[in-house]
């Protein structure tokens, strides 16, 4: 981003991954309890086989498409940032992926949200301790108020809570770590290419690490229909391909703690999605906690009192 422009557009950008995600935990809802295609035609689905497509049907579709529109050159990549790339997409993306889920199963949902969702805090220690940004108090009060906000939204004060589980907190935790650090190294890589680039190669270590989780044979032998692999294509274009383009896209104009405290608005949208399509029940504490992210949101943004030299880049279209 050139100096002293505003970065408004990394906010909707990384608003609408944010809105995209929330679209997609509100479709895996209603997925799920029958309230799409009734019949159990979408519970069949293992969920370690939803989580595997999002990643391998999104490379499918973006592979094509770059190379119909850019041809081969958008598969150059010098070995030294490939390598970035792979540690990105398999570390970060993937990573933050399946140790969420496996949290999910160990523990509950809140527990899982709320742990990952720590990931400003990690994001902020990282860019303060190398010398990236001069730590304030405003800075820190938006980072923490982003994570409690979170932790009201999604139920952890008031509603079950908390559900410990030790192999589930580490997971969760490790998430947290995951999602930090594709906020971080996708930040630094964007910095010389274009989100597609990106994007692309992110996917497709992804989905290679998925092979080796969840080998194809098994997903061969599950015999999905045409009614489950529909689910599926549109699942991973709402959950992962049309997210993350807006997120790599966003993380061009914005330092990733500015990026990553926005990003809570995930939850948020979740709930506000389901509420108005399931017509789910939002209890005070979660109206309190999206409240919170917001003015955590808006906080963030402010600019310092003293101007600190941002890590924001001159974005490539």
């Amino acid at each position: 981003m050139k100096a002293g422009a505003h970065p408004l557009r990394g906010y909707l950008y990384i608003g609408g991954a944010a809105l995209f995600w929330g679209i997609a935990a509100t479709l895996g809802r209603a997925a799920f309890t029958e309230r799409l295609l009734p019949g159990g035609a979408l519970r069949a689905i293992d969920p370690l086989i939803l989580s595997q497509s999002r990643a391998t049907l999104s490379l499918a579709v973006l592979l094509p498409v770059l190379l119909l529109r850019r041809g081969a050159a958008a598969l150059r990549v010098p070995g030294r940032d490939l390598v970035r790339f792979l540690l990105i997409g398999v570390f970060g993306v993937a990573a933050s992926n399946y140790l969420y889920y496996l949290a999910i199963q160990r523990t509950n949902v809140a527990t899982a949200i709320i742990l990952q969702y720590t990931a400003p805090v990690w994001v902020l220690l990282y860019t303060v301790l190398r010398g990236g940004q001069r730590p304030s108090l405003r800075r820190s009060a938006a980072v923490g108020l982003a994570v409690a906000g979170c932790a009201l939204a999604v139920g952890f004060v008031g509603s079950g809570g908390l559900r410990l589980d030790g192999l589930g907190v580490i997971a969760a935790t490790l998430a947290a770590f995951s999602f930090a650090f594709y906020n971080v190294g996708g930040h630094s890589v964007l910095a010389r290419y274009d989100r597609w680039k990106v994007l692309l190669w992110v996917l497709v270590a992804a989905s290679t690490f998925w092979i080796f989780v969840n080998p194809p044979w098994k997903v061969m032998a599950a015999h999905y229909g045409r009614e489950q692999w529909g689910f599926m294509l549109i699942f991973s274009l709402v959950s992962v391909l049309g997210p993350f383009s807006c997120y790599f896209a966003g993380l061009q104009y914005l330092e990733p703690t500015r990026a990553v405290v926005v990003s809570c608005l995930e939850p948020v949208f979740s709930i506000v999605i389901a509420a108005i399509a399931l017509g789910e029940l939002l209890r005070p504490l979660q109206t309190l906690g999206i409240v919170v992210v917001l003015v955590a949101i808006v906080l963030i943004q402010l600019p310092e009192r003293a101007r600190e030299e941002e890590l924001v880049v001159e974005p490539i279209e």
